[in-house]
């Protein structure tokens, strides 16, 4: 059985800055609207087959959530379809947010 991985956020930076990951942001709509990594996928119940059918299983995945802890099932749950390399961020989105850019979706 393929297991996911941990990355720390600036491991995410780096290999997002080199365009080399995709980044699978899983909390709730409003959360991801509010804030979220330039670029994320909403990955969500309904979009999942979307993901899968868009990315190649080869690609790296970084699973995001809050804290980091939510991410952890998810990240387990793609390695489990046959994506490769798959990531769970240590300290999530809300970590990501005090260190580092992101963008908002404007309110409707």
């Amino acid at each position: 059985m393929t297991d996911f991985q941990h990355i720390s956020v600036q491991q995410t930076a780096e290999l997002l800055s080199q365009h080399k990951v995709i980044i699978a942001d899983i909390r709730d709509e409003q959360s991801y609207s509010a804030g979220h990594i330039e670029g994320a996928f909403h990955l969500t119940n309904g979009s999942l087959t979307g993901f899968m059918q868009q990315y190649e299983f080869d690609q790296p995945v970084v699973v995001v959530c809050y804290h980091g802890n939510s991410s952890q099932g998810a990240a387990q749950y793609l390695a489990q379809q046959g994506f490769e390399q798959v990531y769970s961020m240590d300290g999530g989105f809300e970590s990501w947010r005090q260190q580092l850019p992101f963008v908002s979706e404007p309110s409707a």
